[in-house]
């Protein structure tokens, strides 16, 4: 049976004027916040934005200040137990036991989470085949690598399949074949009808993963709808040209504010630069007016290497709303894993 079909029809997650304050310092100022449940919702916000703690009020870890905050239809106050029965939490940083193996680690796990022996170790079996980790199952964590620690650690989490899921920068670190991997694991467990409460610094993540994205930014929410939603607010497209002679980058820019309304911004490369282009009624209008301007770039005599006009990216959309790019989240109150 399908978690949608138990007759709960409330949001996973619905938070109305949540405050954490720490002394004068007021992490959280007012947030409202609603899930829907079985979708991947993302959370995004730059250093000290009140991500973490947001995800620590919601999975009873942190009392909030103010608010009133229900996870799974039950209030995150009066009824935590019955929250925690039903939830999992994955933080940044794997807590597993790096002495014991894969395998003792889940079936530990299991055992603690009310498994009988047998059960815990078959369900300590489905994961590692699942999760591709069958081969290491018999050898100490300390020596698996960082991708095989954050698929345990999200196995870890899925002993009892949780009806939400909480993963707080679950690709922390991870090169991109690992990254892959844990963004296919997200994707399985949400279309198995988990919810997911997603943070992450990685916007690519975001794009991939989250089917509604939330912004945050001093502790409020500035943003929030599909990824092209929020990539829309920013304008109709990212010019890109790469010049053929760096010094011409002054008239190029010169010929460019004339001929398009946007903004410019330039590339470190002395040779690159790029305008996000106002919305306009129509992308052929977009075409047209990037068309003349090329012209108008060529006739000047500005060599053009290479030029791109595409959708601008859910980067740009975040630094246009918070004034931030994304950076590795440091600075929030507390550690999810506290």
């Amino acid at each position: 049976m399908s978690k949608m079909s138990l007759g709960e029809d409330h949001p996973a997650i619905e938070a109305r004027g949540l405050v954490k304050a720490y002394g004068e310092k007021r992490a959280l100022d007012g947030i409202d916040l609603t899930i829907r449940r079985g979708q991947v919702f993302g959370f995004l916000g730059p250093n000290g934005a009140g991500k973490t703690t947001t995800i620590r009020i919601l999975a009873t870890l942190t009392r909030p200040s103010g608010g009133t905050v229900r996870v799974l239809g039950h209030d995150v106050l009066t009824e935590a137990d019955k929250i925690r029965t039903r939830v999992a939490v994955t933080g940044q940083f794997a807590s597993l036991d790096e002495d014991l193996t894969g395998y003792e680690n889940l079936l530990i796990l299991g055992r603690l989470q009310g498994l009988s022996r047998a059960a815990g170790r078959q369900r300590a079996d489905a994961l590692l085949a699942a999760f591709d980790l069958t081969g290491a199952a018999d050898r100490p964590v300390g020596g698996y690598s960082g991708g095989m620690r954050r698929r345990l650690d999200i196995g870890a989490s899925l002993i009892v399949t949780p009806d939400l899921l909480f993963l707080d920068e679950p690709t922390t670190g991870l090169d991109p074949r690992s990254r892959n991997q844990v963004w296919e694991l997200v994707r399985r467990v949400a279309a198995a009808g988990t919810t997911v409460l997603l943070t992450t610094q990685y916007l690519e993540e975001a794009d991939q993963l989250a089917e509604q994205i939330a912004v945050i930014d001093n502790g409020r929410i500035v943003a929030e709808g599909t990824s092209a939603q929020l990539k829309s607010r920013v304008g109709s497209g990212t010019l890109n040209i790469r010049l053929l002679d760096g010094e011409q980058r002054p008239q190029a820019l010169q010929i460019l504010a004339g001929a398009l309304e946007g903004t410019v911004r330039l590339a470190t490369d002395p040779l690159a630069l790029t305008m996000l282009l106002a919305t306009r009624p129509a992308a052929t209008d977009t075409g047209r007016l990037v068309g003349r301007a090329m012209t108008q770039l060529a006739e000047a005599g500005v060599g053009i290497a290479d030029f791109s006009l595409g959708q601008p990216s859910l980067d740009e959309a975040f630094l246009a709303l918070t004034g931030h790019r994304a950076a590795t989240d440091t600075n929030d109150h507390e550690e999810l894993n506290a």
